[in-house]
């Protein structure tokens, strides 16, 4: 009997891929790793078995990883205790150690080929998972919606829907998709070594025409941007965090042509003003 395991399992995409998963196996073959154990043991479906998966325990995780076949392991959030690729690395070397003979991770669109910064971890990672000679699918996500969630609120509200990526293309798709073809690629048969998921390609100007409402639309330079948001009070280092991401999609790194989200999903995407409520009418 196979045994799947998935990391980060009171995260939101841990949580529903957990959800999505025992749709597709049974839950008495599912493992939830996560760090707080009372917690997850509270959100998981009955049968799930929780153990300990703090990635900053190698040997806690290899414990916990003995009998596992197949791994979902999603990426650490940026900025959270200890450097995000030496625990992606540490679940690697885990996984290696126990006997893990596949990995699915949650990685960055073009890993192998993105000069971005926010792509490094991924690509570091991803050579990580390579020289283990684990058997591997790398699920290169593009872009939340939900990451657009306070520009979809104020724009409902009727605020300004304001930006300063030009004309660069998102594939954005809900989390929720995402994790739900992260439990259909870990439970197949038959994997492929690299998915890029991504919905359809669109600009802001298209997000924003797709919004039940009434507001104004404002495509800014970036220097006009940060002070917009000087303006509104938001601290300096949100800023550059907001305006660094803005720049990466200017850039045409999160345009994407791919049929991978769908095709795994085995239907299409939630219509893009459905998303987009959906993410709205999230508490």
């Amino acid at each position: 009997m196979t045994k799947y395991a998935v990391t980060g399992a009171t995260g939101h995409f841990g949580q529903n891929a957990i959800k999505e998963l025992v749709k597709l196996v049974s839950a008495n073959d599912v493992v939830a790793l996560a760090r707080n154990t009372t917690k997850a043991e509270k959100m998981v479906p009955a049968g799930v078995e929780v153990r300990d998966g703090d990635y900053s325990d190698v040997e806690q995780l290899t414990e916990s990883l003995k009998g596992v076949d197949r791994l979902l392991l999603i990426s650490s959030v940026p900025g959270a205790p200890g450097a995000r690729l030496t625990q992606h690395e540490n679940v690697v070397t885990a996984a290696k150690n126990a006997g893990v003979g596949y990995i699915a991770y949650t990685s960055f669109p073009h890993a192998d080929k993105a000069t971005v910064p926010l792509a490094a971890d991924h690509t570091a990672t991803e050579k990580f998972i390579i020289d283990a000679g684990l058997k591997h699918s790398f699920l290169r996500n593009n872009w939340y919606l939900e990451n657009e969630a306070a520009t979809l609120k104020s724009a409902v509200k009727g605020d300004k829907f304001v930006y300063s990526a030009g004309d660069g293309k998102v594939g954005w798709a809900l989390e929720s998709e995402y994790s739900e073809a992260a439990a259909k690629v870990l439970a197949a048969n038959d994997t492929k070594d690299v998915y890029e998921f991504a919905g359809t390609s669109r600009t802001y100007q298209d997000l924003a025409a797709a919004i039940d409402s009434k507001f104004e639309i404002s495509s800014l330079s970036d220097e006009e941007y940060k002070n917009d948001l000087k303006n509104a009070g938001v601290d300096e280092g949100t800023i550059d965090v907001i305006i660094s991401i803005q720049d990466l999609i200017s850039s045409g790194t999160l345009a994407e042509e791919t049929t991978d989200l769908v095709d795994v999903l085995g239907r299409e995407l939630t219509p893009i003003s459905q998303a987009i409520q959906d993410v709205v009418d999230e508490k």
